[in-house]
């Protein structure tokens, strides 16, 4: 019982993130969607080395595609390793799809995988229905950031006693 238990919990975790997406994008909802994996790619998802950097997803003829996220070849794999940016097909249900591609049509609005993980063993990626940034929306971002950042440091520090 004791080996069950450990072996769930090695398959489970986070595999990527990515962080610049919610930089460049404003998230306004997500969703969990299985990935379909062909060959020796969960082998390499496992591996750790997954990119999601340039990816993105997009609704053709009623189905969710990922494209250009790249999973590299597997070290210990031969001929039948797999081209590393291919399409990947992703698994949602009818009436998720219906409504992502009705928000989808609204405005400047675009599917971004925000994360890729393992939930019981099988390949699992967030999604983001974003809304891009402008450049001064970044720089106000980065702006509050510090601030904040600032203010419970000069919180901490009356905390504990210390004088600036």
């Amino acid at each position: 019982m004791g080996k069950k238990k450990k072996q769930k919990l090695s398959n489970t975790g986070v595999l990527a993130t990515n962080r610049k997406a919610r930089h460049d994008y404003n998230i306004l909802d997500t969703w969990e969607a299985g990935i379909v994996l062909v060959g020796t790619e969960i082998k390499s998802l496992r591996e750790g080395k997954v990119s999601l950097v340039e990816a993105f997803a997009t609704i053709d003829n009623g189905e969710v595609w990922l494209r250009n996220m790249h999973i590299p070849e597997y070290s210990k794999g031969h001929w039948t390793n797999h081209p590393p940016r291919r399409t990947r097909k992703l698994l949602m249900h009818r009436r998720e799809i219906d409504s992502l591609q009705g928000k989808l049509r609204d405005g400047n609005r675009t599917l971004i995988p925000l994360s890729l993980y393992l939930k019981d063993g099988r390949a699992k990626v967030e999604l983001g229905l974003g809304q891009g940034k402008q450049d001064y929306d970044k720089r106000q971002a980065i702006k509050r950031r510090t601030e904040d950042r600032e203010i419970a440091r000069d919180l901490g520090r009356k905390f504990k006693g210390i004088k600036a």
